[in-house]
């Protein structure tokens, strides 16, 4: 392989310590794994502030340059909303984010990180890599998601804990009808694609249903374990073309680079088998059901490797494991940012359906945004947290978690009892919007000292302006409100 570095910048990596001795026997053995499979290309790529990928492909002679010097990107990609469209003043000084290495569109460096790669199971000699985000002088880029996650797991290590998260995401799959790629499709953003069903829904969980799905979901299963992603059921959710997919229980990062490699691995998928697979929490389409993604928690006593959350005698949860639900409570508002974080996914909490709609938990019972799991002599013993969408960023949803449960326990917050009837309960009502999780999270401390002001002003600027775009534009809603009536 080359030892070119016109991609990087020269020994990036080893000038400022990132070149560990583990790191550098890593970077060997996928170079050996490149030539073996014949590779002779490599997607490099990062989760943006939307837990979308970006990056750029490289031939595979440049990779051992890019494990060197890092793959320069554009810092505009992170002044992005939802539609692809700028929201920041990149050419103003700073480019509008106060630091001197962001005006007029400059770059940041893109390094791979060797324990994420992958090679494509439904692309020929292609490899894959994750990516961190550092500026020039080798500072991580504070608006990294991923950075913020490690960080996060880093404080919870302080307190000698470790935590594990198990994924159980729903989401649609449908035959790709028409992909809407005439001209005037195009745009920011461009016409969505015409799609049909699946399955017609409303048999949860029945083998026929499932059946229905199978010529896809056979594929998917097949490339996402040669992918080495740990799923572990594959599920028909209730409403039309919904499925479901669970993974055992992984460490924080490793979970969350499994979300976004498997969001991104089903959908391209999907599109080059004829169908179209969406995260999206309600599609605007007849009869569809909203999709959550519920996200399992337990801490580890990194001494022993005991749950934390077991209880000793009676109960459901320990000390530990309450203060750790009361964290949530406390800032599951706040946090709604973070774990829901588009317009649509606000229609989803709704009583009675599955889904929560107020800050309560509960012992074993789906209707609560916090579900504890097991109990005394389970070493399963967990949490639940019901309130997620399938579009969140999975980093920050991840870390979200962890900081708040933190602080339950440092703080040692009492959740109350739980409820038996939670749709009933009187307790806060999850925000109604995202522009009410807006205003929770511009006002809690906990994230402003955890993720820092600087982040926290920087996704509230973002999640406001695609709030505004929507505020902006006349919908069927208020067409057929008001058009003929006045």
């Amino acid at each position: 392989m080359s030892n070119a570095t016109s991609h990087g910048r020269g020994k990036f990596a080893e000038r400022f310590g990132m070149l560990t001795a583990e790191r550098k026997q890593q970077n060997a053995e996928i170079i050996k794994r490149v030539e073996a499979n014949g590779l002779e290309v490599i997607r490099l790529s990062f989760a943006d502030q939307h837990g979308i990928l970006r990056g750029k492909t490289i031939m595979a002679d440049d990779l051992l340059s890019a494990m060197a010097g890092g793959v320069t990107m554009t810092t505009t990609l992170l002044a992005k909303d939802t539609s692809h469209k700028t929201v920041y003043p990149v050419w103003s000084d700073g480019g509008g984010f106060g630091f001197e290495s962001m005006t007029g569109a400059g770059d940041f460096v893109m390094l791979p990180d060797p324990a994420t790669f992958k090679v494509l199971p439904w692309l020929e000699k292609t490899g894959w890599l994750l990516c961190d985000l550092y500026f020039s002088d080798g500072e991580v880029v504070p608006f990294s998601t991923r950075a913020l996650l490690q960080r996060t797991v880093d404080d919870l290590a302080t307190e000698g804990y470790g935590a594990f998260v198990g994924l159980e995401v729903e989401f649609h799959l449908f035959h790709l009808r028409d992909e809407a790629l005439q001209p005037q499709d195009a745009g920011q953003p461009g016409k969505p694609p015409n799609v049909d069903l699946l399955a017609k829904g409303f048999q949860y969980l029945t083998e026929i249903r499932a059946d229905q799905h199978e010529p896809i979901m056979q594929i998917i299963r097949r490339d996402v374990l040669a992918l080495g992603l740990p799923l572990r059921s594959t599920e028909v959710e209730f409403g039309p073309s919904q499925a479901e997919v669970t993974f055992h229980p992984m460490a924080p990062v490793d979970a969350a680079d499994t979300m976004v490699q498997f969001r991104n691995a089903v959908k391209q998928i999907c599109r080059r088998h004829g169908y179209h697979a969406t995260f999206m929490c309600r599609p605007h389409l007849e009869n569809m059901f909203a999709s959550g993604w519920h996200l399992h928690q337990s801490l580890n006593d990194l001494k022993t490797g005991d749950n934390a959350f077991l209880p000793q005698g009676e109960g459901v949860m320990s000390e530990t494991g309450l203060n750790y639900i009361g964290g949530i409570l406390e800032h599951a508002c706040a946090a709604s940012v973070f774990t829901t974080p588009t317009l649509n996914g606000y229609k989803r909490y709704k009583a009675f359906t599955l889904a929560p709609d107020r800050v309560v938990w509960s012992v074993d019972n789906r209707g609560a945004m916090i579900r504890a799991i097991g109990g005394a002599g389970d070493p399963g013993t967990r949490i639940e947290n019901r309130i997620g969408e399938p579009a969140a960023n999975p980093y920050l949803y991840i870390a979200s978690q962890i900081a708040s449960g933190l602080d339950g326990v440092r703080n040692k917050r009492d959740p109350g009892s739980p409820s038996a009837i939670p749709y009933e309960a009187d307790k806060p009502a999850l925000p109604g919007s995202l522009m009410e999780a807006v205003t929770a999270l511009r006002d809690n401390a906990l994230f402003r000292e955890k993720f820092g002001d600087e982040f926290v002003d920087y996704i509230i600027g973002i999640k406001e302006a695609e709030i505004g775009r929507f505020l902006s534009e006349t919908n069927d809603w208020e067409h057929r409100e008001y058009f003929d009536l006045f």
